[in-house]
């Protein structure tokens, strides 16, 4: 989910453009509590206050671990901020121990790093997902797929979004089930076809073909959720392929996967490996209108694809 931007700035160019951001000042917030946290001392000081609903962290240098405690410590008790400085520094307190802060306060007189931030707190969120029904599932030859190794750990019912065109994407879901011939690999998704669109974070699509170590994904789950993480390896290499077509919402979703039995599409009841699939099954997709230019959404554009 998103997370909380604030801004701090005496810089008048600052203060406007977060006016017309949307971004709140820290005045603005009532009741805040503002720690700041030199030692463990005063991280123990923080453990025993009785908190407001929200609580503002300042951190005298660039420690990790005083974070990780506080936030396995309160994560729920209060709306944890932590002020930063930088934009690195914001993507480290909201990734840390997975949870992350509930937000950051962005102190800068820099107006142009805004829209950054923005960016930045609002990766989290949902995409509707929705029951979608195989009409063909056909054979091919060789191909060139992709399998993204990522940085994450996933789980059932998780993976990536993939389609030949964004107007229809299927849920493939990462290797993380067992197998008799070859161990899960819960970072791992089989995506499919090169030439094939996925989710990136921003709402945006790229081509499989242009992810690299350092890329950035969105993983989905079978509920919208989504998430964002970083390409650790991505490998093209010559397989049989498969052609899947499924119809939902008056609309059509096809992808282009490896013929295997570790390949699997998401479905209410589980997962269905793409060599099981047939004809009737339901699997879940992701629909939208409108076209894409350059991997940005342009709803109001009629685009064919075939």
């Amino acid at each position: 989910m998103s997370k909380r931007l604030v801004v701090s700035s005496k810089d008048e160019e600052v203060l406007k453009e977060a006016l017309f951001l949307g971004i709140p000042t820290i005045e603005e917030l009532d009741g805040v509590a503002d720690f700041l946290i030199s030692d463990k001392g005063d991280e123990e000081k923080i453990l025993s206050e009785e908190l407001p609903e929200i609580t503002l962290l300042r951190f005298s240098g660039d420690e990790i671990i005083p974070l990780e405690n506080l936030i396995a410590n309160l994560h729920g008790r209060t709306e944890l901020i932590v002020a930063v400085r930088t934009v690195e520094q914001a993507q480290t307190a909201l990734d840390t121990l997975e949870l992350g802060a509930d937000g950051v306060m962005i102190e800068t007189d820099d107006a142009s790093i805004l829209p950054q931030m923005l960016r930045l707190v609002s990766k989290g969120g949902g995409l509707s997902i929705d029951e979608a029904t195989v009409v063909e599932v056909k054979p091919l030859g060789l191909g060139s797929r992709v399998c993204v190794d990522t940085c994450s750990m996933m789980q059932k019912d998780m993976g990536m979004l993939v389609g030949s065109s964004s107007q229809g994407m299927l849920l493939v879901q990462a290797e993380v089930e067992d197998n008799e011939f070859v161990s899960p690999r819960p970072f791992r998704v089989n995506a499919g076809a090169l030439s094939l669109y996925t989710m990136t974070p921003e709402n945006k699509t790229q081509y499989l073909e242009e992810l690299s170590a350092g890329s950035e994904v969105m993983i989905v789950s079978s509920d919208g959720r989504t998430s964002s993480s970083n390409v650790a390896r991505s490998k093209i290499e010559l397989r049989p392929m498969m052609l899947v077509i499924a119809e939902g919402n008056g609309k059509v979703a096809k992808a282009i996967l490896q013929n295997a039995e570790t390949v699997k599409l998401v479905s209410t009841k589980g997962s269905i490996a793409v060599t099981d699939l047939k004809v009737g099954d339901k699997v879940m997709a992701h629909f939208e209108e409108g076209g894409r230019h350059f991997g940005v959404l342009v709803k109001e554009e009629e685009v064919i694809e075939k």
